[in-house]
């Protein structure tokens, strides 16, 4: 249990049946009346956020996030495989938990699979990756006044703006978080 009192940014609590992380808290205290904390919370299993107030005293179970470790195996239709290191056991997750997070991942690349009392609601690909361009048009002398960025294509399927002097066939490193071109390899 923890009190309202003792928020913190990133603390996940269990609140009516749900599990929230905490994104931002501030405690008030007015010139008239008793002190409280606002929060805004958000559901880590639908993604919605909720704004709540707590009187300080309040107390609410903490939620156990597992961030486990594993390699992203392969796809098979709506069904992602991955497989813990340490014990060699294979899990399935459905298309809906994985969402867009497994664009800039290739096979057997390292992810978190986060999971709730065994249930898995996401997974969080690597910070950074090596991805190499499988299709991009060629860039023209003069357009490069200003920083100008042309589509490409990634070795996984995935879009990515990259500058003029990118070519096919060049490995970039790629932010997972945003989706931006970083720099070459």
């Amino acid at each position: 249990m923890i009190s309202a009192g003792d928020f913190r940014n990133g603390v996940t609590i269990e609140l009516e049946g749900n599990v929230y992380q905490i994104i931002e808290f501030q405690h008030v205290k007015p010139g008239k009346g008793a002190a409280f904390v606002r929060t805004k919370l958000k559901n880590i299993i639908s993604g919605g956020v909720v704004e709540k107030t707590f009187r300080p005293t309040e107390k609410c179970p903490t939620a156990h996030i597992d961030r486990k470790d594993m390699q992203y195996l392969y796809a098979d239709g709506e069904l992602f495989t991955f497989m813990d290191m340490e014990s060699y056991e294979q899990i399935s997750v459905n298309k809906d938990e994985v969402g867009d997070a497994l664009k800039f991942v290739k096979e057997n690349e390292m992810c978190k699979v986060c999971s709730y009392k065994g249930n898995v609601f996401a997974i969080e690909p690597p910070l950074f990756v090596e991805l190499a361009i499988t299709d991009t048009e060629p860039g023209f002398k003069g357009d490069t006044a200003t920083g100008a960025t042309k589509p490409a294509t990634v070795e996984t399927g995935a879009q990515v703006a990259v500058p003029l002097f990118v070519e096919q066939g060049d490995v970039i490193k790629i932010d997972t978080r945003t989706g931006e071109y970083l720099s070459r390899v």
